[in-house]
């Protein structure tokens, strides 16, 4: 992923006229500030007018939508800047279906911002589909504004040691170094998977003690890299989801930070368990990292 912030790559977010919509665009618009990053807002226009030839009456039906649409990104541009005057702000409408154009936009964006639930029915018991179909499947790191605004709170982060959890980490370190905030490390171990077939005893103080000490040295040089970084280690014996939400709810986060399996593989086309959870019930907007993928040789 490297830094994104020193590419000079803009900020994406996805707008549908929800009010959802409207608080990704007004977290963005900050985030762009922090970063002096562009900001591009963009809104799909789906229209397929090669089915309707023939009818000049769906004409001005078909002007009238897009219209609505440019109207729609106006309002989400003049909420972006009642918030972080000065943005860079594009606004643009494109023909097409929101995830097919949002994943084609994130190829070349350093950030995908979207909110938790667009227009449309059951959005009290389910996430937006759109939500969770960009989670899965952008080119870039996806934020999803969810919960509450917080300006002062840490950034959580969860770290269990593999290549996509380093990911995670290096986001989560960037984002709480550019807001000044401490980092929250969460890292979860249980029994079952410390000693899945035990025939003798077990001191448990002593695997959560190693625990401590394997989370301390993957840290070690994020910290050397952002030395102005406040980092506080938390070890539980717990579900990793579980313990992520109890962290940011606990300490008022304004951002976690997860990693997600890559692109390329099976499990780049779907959700992984922990971010589905989160973007479910995390208290505050949830960004999903995934590692850059490997080259070809």
């Amino acid at each position: 992923m490297g830094q994104w912030r020193d590419k000079g790559l803009p900020i994406v977010v996805g707008i549908d006229g929800s009010s959802s919509a409207l608080d990704a665009a007004r977290w963005a618009a900050q985030e762009a500030a922090r970063h002096s990053a562009p900001l591009y807002l963009v809104s799909a226009f789906g229209w397929s007018g090669h089915r309707h030839l023939g009818d000049p009456g769906l004409g001005n039906y078909r002007e009238s939508l897009l219209q609505d649409t440019w109207k729609t990104v106006a309002v989400a541009a003049d909420a972006a800047r009642h918030v972080a005057e000065g943005v860079e702000i594009s606004e643009l409408t494109l023909d097409g279906y929101p995830v097919p154009l949002l994943v084609t936009e994130s190829r070349t964006a350093g950030l995908l911002v979207i909110g938790d639930r667009g227009l449309g029915g059951f959005t009290s018991l389910l996430i937006g589909s759109v939500a969770i179909r960009l989670a899965a499947q952008a080119e870039c790191p996806v934020v999803v504004v969810r919960g509450e605004e917080s300006d002062s709170g840490p950034v959580v982060v969860g770290v269990d040691g593999s290549p996509i959890s380093e990911a995670a980490l290096e986001f989560a370190f960037d984002a709480a170094d550019a807001r000044g905030v401490p980092l929250i490390a969460v890292h979860v171990w249980n029994d079952y998977a410390v000693a899945p077939a035990v025939t003798e005893p077990v001191e448990w103080d002593a695997v959560e003690t190693e625990e401590h000490r394997a989370l301390a040295e993957r840290l070690a040089g994020w910290s050397e890299k952002y030395p102005d970084v406040e980092v506080r280690r938390v070890v539980v014996s717990d579900g990793p989801a579980h313990a992520l939400i109890a962290q940011a709810t606990a300490n008022k986060a304004q951002l976690v930070v997860v990693g997600s399996h890559g692109r390329g593989s099976a499990a780049g086309l779907v959700l992984g368990s922990v971010s589905h959870a989160l973007l479910h019930h995390s208290p505050c907007p949830v960004a999903v990292v995934r590692p850059e993928p490997s080259p070809v040789p």
